[in-house]
């Protein structure tokens, strides 16, 4: 039987990883729930981002929380520049499964082909900053990112609620040609949508660069996880995405903790499909 703090450590865990899988699942619940667009390629963005905030802290000696002043903006225009391609071509809801994986696969490609496959790593003094609790480290670079990520999907579900904007996009999702007939404009609205999704995956991509060690094809690693979370937070809802990130998230590492770690993929796709046999209608 494990200690109670070695189960504490790994609820830390959990509760960090959780931030991040929210971080890269917020964007596609955004684009999945409100625009019909399953947007893979929104893991290779993160991914992008997270090597272009490496290159721009260790080749220009930047804060890599100054880097997001440049990402996060760029990534903005890309994804308005990609949902301008899929209104151009009038991408469905299956074909964008299709197109955006080969997008990905795309930007897997480029990356490699400028930063290579070798592994790499960003050193600051950020990564290795603890603090500790009790018997309990805290990492620095979790702790913010879950905060980020609590902060994010926060301020997402409230603006969907209680903006013009956001009731426009979720009445959008729900009956677009009524929606239209109102004044929504769409077209300007997925423009606003995508971008956004795409600066999400520029933030996710600062604290992937943070905390783990970088590969292009971890591109794929947590595919499946986040899939599973934006499923059972609900397609669009910011907060059940949050909710449902760290439940899952939680229960890997305490599954990794008393069983071992190869149990833990487990514990994803158990909890998917005992949510859609409770609850079909997600």
């Amino acid at each position: 039987m494990p200690s109670l703090n070695l189960l504490g450590q790994a609820l830390l865990a959990g509760l960090f990883t959780g931030g991040l899988y929210a971080l890269l699942g917020l964007g596609l619940s955004l684009t999945w729930g409100l625009l019909r667009v399953i947007n893979l390629a929104n893991f290779a963005l993160a991914f992008l981002g997270a090597y272009l905030s490496y290159q721009l802290a260790t080749a220009l000696r930047l804060d890599p929380f100054v880097t997001l002043a440049i990402v996060v903006p760029a990534f903005f225009v890309l994804g308005v520049l990609m949902q301008l391609g899929f209104q151009r071509f009038g991408i469905s809801e299956l074909v964008s499964l299709i197109v955006t994986f080969g997008l990905t696969v795309i930007l897997e490609s480029l990356i490699q082909w400028i930063w290579t496959a070798d592994f790499r790593r960003l050193e600051t003094p950020y990564v290795r900053a603890t603090l500790k609790v009790g018997t309990l480290y805290v990492s620095v670079t979790g702790l913010v990112g879950l905060v980020a990520a609590a902060g994010l999907t926060l301020g997402t579900w409230a603006w969907l609620r209680w903006t013009y904007l956001g009731k426009a996009a979720r009445a959008l999702a729900e009956d677009g040609a009524m929606a239209a007939a109102f004044g929504v404009d769409r077209r300007r609205l997925a423009l606003l949508l995508s971008g956004l999704s795409a600066a999400y995956a520029a933030v996710a991509g600062l604290f992937i660069a943070l905390s783990h060690t970088l590969a292009p094809s971890q591109i794929y690693a947590w595919m499946g996880v986040v899939f599973a979370a934006v499923i059972i937070g609900r397609l669009g809802n910011a907060l059940g995405l949050l909710a449902a990130a760290i439940a899952i998230a939680v229960s890997e590492a305490l599954t990794m903790a008393v069983t071992s770690p190869g149990w833990a993929p487990l514990v994803s796709f158990t909890l998917l499909i005992v949510v859609l046999l409770l609850r079909p209608e997600l």
